[in-house]
């Protein structure tokens, strides 16, 4: 069963080296397990979401840089994410600031080719005003 994210949400790439952690404002208001409950356009780069740690994609331009000045040689560099659309699909039928909720199952596409998707959702119980 789908479980609402919100601060304090494990997500992973896999193109990173290293976990992140999800960060919610609390513009909306709304907790849950006394953290800040999130929604699909909580997908702010270095503010909702750090970085992974080091990118391997060959897609992201630092990597290609670098990578190529070593003569082929896969070279990871620091993660910076850059995401052009929302979390998706959320959940529909619960709205959060007008936007559907963020829960556990829904992914994030990443513009390097990684595909961000939670391990943990930073709660255990429902959401409450």
């Amino acid at each position: 069963m789908p479980q609402h994210c919100c601060t304090g949400a494990m997500m992973t790439c896999p193109f990173g080296v290293a976990p992140s952690t999800l960060n919610v404002l609390p513009k909306n208001k709304m907790l849950t397990s006394n953290m800040a409950a999130a929604n699909i356009m909580d997908n702010i780069p270095m503010v909702n979401i750090p970085p992974f740690g080091m990118c391997s994609s060959p897609s992201n331009p630092t990597v290609a840089a670098a990578t190529a000045a070593a003569l082929g040689v896969l070279t990871p560099m620091p993660c910076v994410p850059v995401f052009p659309a929302p979390w998706a699909p959320g959940t529909p039928t619960v709205m959060l600031g007008n936007m559907p909720v963020l829960n556990n199952t829904s992914t994030l596409n990443c513009a390097y080719g990684g595909v961000i998707t939670f391990s943990m959702p930073g709660q255990m119980t429902e959401m409450t005003p």
